[in-house]
């Protein structure tokens, strides 16, 4: 990790459900104001391109699926995105305009399959790569695919080791310690949780880990969604779904931007990467502070395609 401090900033602002072109016209125009900002690092939410389908069932109940369901599934289908693809490539471009890197939450569109993904880009535009989302939470199990271990990256960049841990996977032991044992150093958090109870989550990560957490949430209402969108919360366009709580922890856990409940923002802070090795002085809980004689943990990266098809050896 470099020796001068980073300008990070999260991105706390609401996509544009069912309407991939706008949300992606969005997402650019905030990674140039991001630019405008001098900022070296963006965060944003979780399923930020492509949506997050808040407070719709999907016409779904236990043993049966309502035709109506199907129909908001094929139109949210229709919302997710190719990776690579087009608008995958509008923002490498935006990024390599704006000379920063990007870590963003899209909906991932795979065969039949869709994914709660993070993407990585690179400062001169390059798709780094992804993370699926392994384990999606509770209704979201009805309409996003599980990811593999194969999409567990750290990346080495100018500003340190990034990485990324989508929402309620950051309370799964041992995912996190996979992370540390990457010497994740720049963990991002995109996140659908807008609770009380996220700050304290996040503080423990960046205590546990000694690196920096920055953890991204909307800011969207009832009528950013269509009119006719079946919405069980409620059909007040001004009801608030999601209410934003992004944040940024230092390795210590000090909070260097605190939530934000008020709208859409840009939060910003100065990370000095001396923060990890004060921090690590006294706990690696990968290195010295592990017991690997009493606990060991083993991570399958192997991609876990269901068919696999392979050539007949001739001779």
């Amino acid at each position: 990790m470099q020796a001068r401090t980073i300008h990070a900033a999260v991105v706390q602002a609401g996509s544009i459900p069912f309407d991939t072109a706008a949300t992606l016209d969005k997402a650019i125009g905030l990674v140039a104001r991001c630019a405008e900002r001098a900022v070296e690092l963006a965060v944003f939410p979780e399923a930020f391109i492509g949506g997050y389908p808040k407070g719709i069932t999907f016409g779904s109940v236990v043993g049966a699926r309502r035709p109506e369901g199907r129909e908001w599934f094929a139109r949210y289908a229709a919302s997710a995105v190719a990776v690579p693809g087009p608008e995958t490539e509008a923002l490498g471009k935006a990024c390599a305009h704006a000379r920063l890197h990007l870590v963003i939450g899209v909906i991932e569109r795979d065969g039949g399959t869709l994914y709660c993904t993070a993407l990585f880009f690179g400062a001169d535009g390059a798709l780094l790569g992804q993370h699926r989302k392994l384990m999606p939470t509770a209704s979201e199990r009805l309409i996003w695919g599980y990811g593999d271990g194969s999409t567990l990256p750290v990346f080495d960049t100018p500003h340190g080791r990034l990485g990324a841990v989508i929402c309620w996977e950051n309370y799964m032991p041992m995912l996190r310690m996979a992370m540390y044992a990457k010497n994740v150093q720049l963990y991002c958090a995109p996140t659908a949780d807008d609770r009380d109870t996220w700050l304290p989550s996040m503080q423990m990560v960046a205590l546990e880990g000694r690196c920096f957490v920055l953890s991204s949430c909307q800011y969207v209402t009832r009528g950013a969604y269509p009119a006719d969108y079946p919405c069980e919360l409620s059909n007040d366009p001004a009801f608030v779904l999601m209410r934003g709580g992004s944040c940024i922890v230092a390795p210590m856990g000090r909070v260097l931007v605190a939530p934000h409940f008020d709208g859409e923002t840009i939060l910003e802070a100065e990370l000095d990467p001396q923060d990890i090795s004060r921090g690590k002085y006294d706990f690696d809980v990968a290195g010295h502070y592990a017991r690997p004689d009493v606990f060991r943990l083993s991570v399958n990266e192997a991609a876990q395609p269901p068919v696999a098809f392979g050539g007949r050896d001739v001779d």
